[in-house]
């Protein structure tokens, strides 16, 4: 096995290409069976932001690698009463063997990895959720026997941290990226320039407040809720701006034929994406969901360097 033992995984970004495909086929070789992997680490879950998906994903992946999970919530640690993130993090850095981290601020992570040697993992910032992308793109192989070549279109909040790793990770799969999103709401201009590098010019990139140019002939609708956590208070006003922007039925007939959807979840059924959709024959929302558990088992496994 390929090990990435000892890194971390703050961005997609911090992958090659090559070893994006290697995660993705361990994943697939993890669902099947056809690996198993048997060593006893532990996994130190550090979550500021509720969760239920990446929680309960990461933590079944970890007992399943035959490790042990202990959920550190901030609440309940001294980082609740102002200790610094350095200092909390050379501590658990003697006691854990790897730590996915959901915290508000990119830069928080970077501090706690800059401070522990074991493997820190980004399990949902403000600007990037990683994992949730890999379960993505190894849902969308599996659908299609390939990324090369497909057209991927999300529709929402573009600087949303899903359209932010979004367009790293499809990117790098040699896959069209195509972001739909308000004038008023577009992805980081650094992610896009860095999405664009990584492309290496052979695939599109594409920022539109057109949602029928980002759907026509696609391969993958995409959407995520109009307000992120921490944004609730903005809802109201949102929901007019983004109304353009629902993965509906119509928008779906504008795809290829063979389209699927999906959605990261939680969602808000008929506001970013309707009922019909997400109960539909070309929903793949619930396999995403499984995958994540599949995909964080291989970023576990490898960067724990498990043989």
């Amino acid at each position: 096995m390929r090990s990435l033992k000892g890194r971390d995984l703050l961005s997609l970004a911090d992958l090659s290409r090559d070893e994006l495909q290697f995660l993705l086929d361990l994943a697939v070789d993890l669902k099947s069976g056809k690996v198993r992997l048997q060593r006893r680490k532990v996994l130190g879950l550090m979550f500021s932001k509720a969760s239920t998906r990446t929680r309960v994903s990461f933590a079944v992946a970890m007992y399943q690698l035959g490790g042990q999970v202990i959920d550190l919530n901030p609440s309940v640690t001294q980082v609740s009463r102002g200790e610094p993130l350095q200092d909390t993090a050379r501590v658990l850095d003697r006691y854990l063997d790897i730590m996915a981290i959901r915290t508000f601020e990119q830069k928080d992570l970077k501090t706690f990895a800059d401070y522990a040697n074991i493997p820190v993992i980004n399990a949902l910032t403000d600007r990037e959720h990683p994992c949730q992308v890999l379960a993505d793109l190894m849902t969308a192989q599996e659908c299609f026997g390939q990324l090369a070549g497909l057209t991927f279109s999300y529709f929402g909040d573009g600087a949303n941290n899903m359209a932010h790793s979004l367009l790293l990770g499809c990117a790098m799969a040699g896959m069209n990226i195509r972001i739909a999103t308000p004038v008023s709401y577009p992805p980081n201009p650094d992610i896009v320039e860095q999405a664009k590098v990584l492309a290496q010019g052979k695939t599109e990139i594409l920022v539109t407040d057109s949602p029928e140019a980002a759907a026509k002939d696609c391969h993958i609708l995409y959407t995520d809720v109009w307000a992120s956590m921490g944004q609730e208070s903005e809802t109201a006003e949102r929901i007019p701006l983004f109304q353009p922007f629902q993965v509906n039925q119509k928008l779906l007939e504008q795809a290829d034929p063979r389209a699927i959807v999906l959605h990261c979840l939680p969602a808000h059924r008929d506001e970013e994406i309707t009922d019909e959709v997400m109960e539909g024959q070309q929903s793949r929302i619930w396999d995403q969901a499984e995958n994540r558990m599949h995909a964080q088992k291989a970023l576990l496994a490898s960067l724990l360097g498990e043989e």
